[in-house]
């Protein structure tokens, strides 16, 4: 595997010579400055990667090139939106950049209810509870209708909760859900929200799938002549929530979007941590039906508990098989005869840090994750060429 790390900018509080010394040889980023939907110049491309050769790395993954919300509605001005998309591709591959990670989920990139649980040796993690969601939702937001989403006995529940919180926690957990997308300083207001939730009134789970291959057998030829690759992120949580619909949350979804379009470039962010916060997902199976078109590694784990929440766990120590997802990429990566980008996916926070700047990506609970990866994946190789088989 390529072993690299997530850096969100200059404007980080996790610097490149920090992740440098991490022994990473390639960063994964985003032009975070730039508006969604405008083109990514090739001058601001070359500025974002000459900070990072002179720190002795090279950019080796988009993530993200965000897809526009009118994109994924199909409406506004999406026809637009779609040629700048393919632009921005055009300029990346100019650049001598060939990943692009991206995600379709609707409004919010990713939830959580606490971003920051305290793990029994004084650690945080990142941890979604169904029942605060559920408060959030119903009670906090007021989405409307929204009690018409859960049963008698979910309602109950989350007021029970609800009644059990002062207002500094119940504003806590309206900032924990409501935090924005990956690499902003800015939350989204509650107004905003249900704006953009009317917005994708009457979009259901088939239309949004729809508008996704749309969108895909436009950009994904693109990408193919360009030979660059485009790999969808799974939606995190992998379920729905605030009632929006979801598209890349199971191993049917996957194989409809891969079958759909059926070229090389279309291919799988394969995110260990959103795949496997669905329970009835077989992680190893999607290996092994879509290992050809795995393009990008997220690697990280979770616990699940009870049915109703999940929490970020140790990189080896979950509820995920670590050591037979990375025997299968191996095997995987010998018989592509490639090393695929990966990168540790999230992190606790140590004490010892203080506090992070983005949720889930402190310095040293990555570094961990990379350092426990990387003894595992050089054991398996060991064993696999002491086997015979592998080379």
């Amino acid at each position: 595997m390529q072993k690299t790390m997530r850096w969100y900018g200059p404007h980080d509080g996790v610097s490149l010579r920090d992740i440098r010394q991490c022994g990473v040889t390639g960063v994964v980023t985003a032009l975070h400055q730039i508006p969604v939907g405008e083109v990514w110049q090739v001058k601001d491309i070359q500025e974002r990667q000459e900070i990072i050769r002179r720190e002795g790395m090279e950019w080796s993954v988009v993530e993200s090139l965000p897809v526009h919300e009118d994109i994924k509605r199909r409406g506004g001005e999406y026809q637009t939106h779609i040629l700048n998309y393919k632009k921005s591709l055009e300029n990346l591959a100019q650049c001598g950049i060939k990943v692009v990670a991206y995600n379709f989920m609707p409004i919010l990139d990713w939830v959580r209810t606490d971003q920051s649980y305290s793990n029994p040796d004084g650690t945080k993690a990142l941890l979604f509870d169904e029942v605060a969601f559920t408060f959030f939702d119903v009670f906090l937001l007021k989405r409307p209708d929204a009690q018409d989403d859960y049963s008698k006995e979910q309602l109950d529940e989350a007021k029970v909760y609800g009644d059990s919180l002062n207002e500094e926690e119940k504003e806590r957990l309206f900032q924990n859900v409501l935090l924005g997308l990956p690499g902003s300083d800015e939350s989204f207001t509650p107004e905003k929200i249900l704006e953009l939730l009317e917005a994708y009134s009457g979009i259901d789970d088939d239309a949004l799938r729809n508008n996704l291959i749309q969108f895909l057998s436009e950009v994904a030829p693109v990408a193919e002549e360009l030979g660059m690759k485009l790999a969808i992120h799974p939606d995190d949580p992998p379920f729905s929530v605030l009632g929006l619909p979801r598209v890349v949350s199971t191993e049917k979804d996957i194989a409809a979007i891969m079958s759909k379009v059926p070229v090389s470039a279309n291919g799988l962010c394969y995110c260990t941590g959103s795949l496997g916060a669905q329970p009835n997902n077989n992680l190893v199976r999607i290996i092994d039906k879509h290992g050809d078109r795995i393009h990008f590694l997220h690697l990280r784990n979770v616990k699940r508990e009870d049915g109703k929440r999940f929490r970020e766990s140790e990189h080896l120590n979950g509820d995920n098989p670590m050591e037979e997802i990375v025997e299968k990429l191996v095997v995987l990566m010998q018989k592509r005869k490639t090393a695929l980008p990966m990168r540790p996916d999230h992190g606790f926070l140590h004490s010892f840090e203080g506090k992070e700047k983005y949720p889930g990506y402190s310095l040293i609970g990555r570094l961990k994750g990379l350092a426990e990866i990387r003894g595992l994946e050089l054991g398996i190789l060991h064993k696999l060429k002491q086997t015979g088989t592998i080379n």
